[in-house]
């Protein structure tokens, strides 16, 4: 069974511990979307929220960050109690670090450590990290704003990465975010994908645990 991810992001932050509560009854992982305004063309949040939170949460946590330079910030999201954490392949190419040395700190900070790809990213760029990561994020839309349709290749996508771990004999998370809802989450686990991120669909859903509920497959 995929393990469900709501986005607080699209949650209520007048009532986010309502929100953060119904999640930790109904949902597998929190995860959180950061942006930075410059790898991503918007900014959402930090360390205030995630700090917040984190007493109140009672299953893992899971920050995505689309940021530049994200070894910088890695080790704080770390100790604010993220049990994973994502950073972008193209961050690391615009910085021209190796994308092993920020799996290994993540590692250090005692963190699971993904890899995250927009839709114009070919998967294939994550086929070198297979062994060395834990969790692979293909972004199903791309990423910096919530509400987006969903990008139909990224179910191709998604089987061309689970045919390489197969083919290996690698047993690997693949996580997707955008547009996910009960309405492709069938497909999305039969394509492979084992962490399904949804926002909207699941707090603008007039019943938020159904929600949750229905893309369970």
């Amino acid at each position: 069974m995929v393990k469900i991810a709501p986005s607080i992001l699209a949650g209520d932050f007048l009532h986010l511990e309502k929100d953060i509560r119904l999640l930790n009854e109904h949902a597998d992982i929190l995860h959180f979307d950061v942006m930075d305004g410059s790898l991503v063309p918007n900014l959402s949040f930090g360390f205030p929220i995630m700090e917040a939170v984190a007493p109140i949460a009672t299953i893992p946590m899971d920050v995505h960050l689309m940021i530049v330079n994200p070894d910088k910030y890695i080790p704080r999201f770390a100790k604010a109690g993220a049990s994973y954490i994502s950073f972008h392949l193209e961050a690391a190419d615009i910085a021209g670090k190796d994308v092993s040395e920020y799996i290994s700190l993540t590692h250090d900070c005692g963190v699971k450590a993904g890899i995250a790809i927009n839709p114009d990213i070919p998967v294939e760029r994550l086929f070198p990290y297979l062994e060395e990561a834990d969790f692979f994020l293909v972004m199903s839309v791309f990423a910096g704003f919530g509400g987006q349709t969903f990008i139909e290749d990224s179910i191709g996508r998604i089987a061309t990465l689970k045919s390489e771990m197969s083919r290996r004999g690698i047993s690997k998370d693949i996580e997707v975010d955008g547009g996910v809802s009960a309405s492709n989450a069938r497909v999305l686990a039969e394509a492979g994908a084992t962490m399904l991120v949804a926002g909207s669909s699941v707090f603008k859903a007039e019943d938020p645990a159904r929600a949750i509920a229905e893309m369970r497959v």
